[in-house]
């Protein structure tokens, strides 16, 4: 099996327990996105630093450091594991994965996600979306979806890992619509617990 030229072996000490004076200088390792696989990137760990940093923004945020939360979401937007799980979620997990855009591409590869996630930019010119229209649900009438192409819904799910905790620590707390964790029954829970405690139904009626 051929070794890796990325890593580079620390001097070993002498007898008496010392490193020798003149040593080369240790080389930081760095991961080869290159050389991995798509199958076999550890999602658990990425989705671990992923969440630390969404957390530190949060904290900024609710603080109010500005200058914090944005440094830490430059580096979130350019880090290597937030492009992998945004292209995995557009690409796997969403329900519009087999679905094209303007340049027809839809059910990318391992190979062709892996490209995607290396050509990732925030700064990329966005493309023009592919109108298709929709029948409303109770109506004969219809109604326009724009469907951009899958580098655009990467940046997308990219962008929004990294302006959701800012924006969840700014929020009304009594806010249900539209946010992660959230759904109608925590609606209704916030209801039923706003009304006065003397309420019972027998009262309601």
């Amino acid at each position: 099996m051929q070794k890796s030229n990325t890593r580079q072996i620390a001097p070993k000490p002498n007898k008496n327990g010392f490193l020798p004076l003149k040593t080369n200088r240790i080389k930081k390792v760095r991961d080869n996105e290159s050389m991995v696989e798509w199958k076999h990137i550890n999602w658990r760990k990425l989705e671990r630093r992923v969440f630390k940093l969404q957390k530190r923004i949060y904290k900024a945020s609710r603080r109010g450091d500005v200058k914090a939360f944005r440094r830490l979401q430059k580096t979130l937007i350019n880090s290597w594991g937030a492009k992998c799980l945004s292209v995995r979620r557009v690409t796997q997990d969403n329900q519009g994965k087999k679905t094209a855009g303007v340049d027809g591409v839809k059910s990318l590869s391992p190979e062709a996600r892996l490209n995607l996630v290396a050509i990732l930019k925030p700064n990329s010119k966005v493309k023009p979306t592919r109108r298709v229209w929709i029948p409303k649900p109770g109506t004969d009438e219809k109604r326009p979806l724009g469907i951009p192409v899958m580098n655009d819904r990467a940046l997308q799910a990219l962008f929004k890992l990294a302006l959701e905790p800012e924006w969840e620590a700014r929020f009304e707390p009594n806010s249900y619509g539209f946010r992660p964790g959230r759904s109608c029954h925590d609606a209704r829970e916030a209801i039923f617990n706003s009304k006065p405690k003397s309420f019972s139904p027998e009262s309601d009626r």
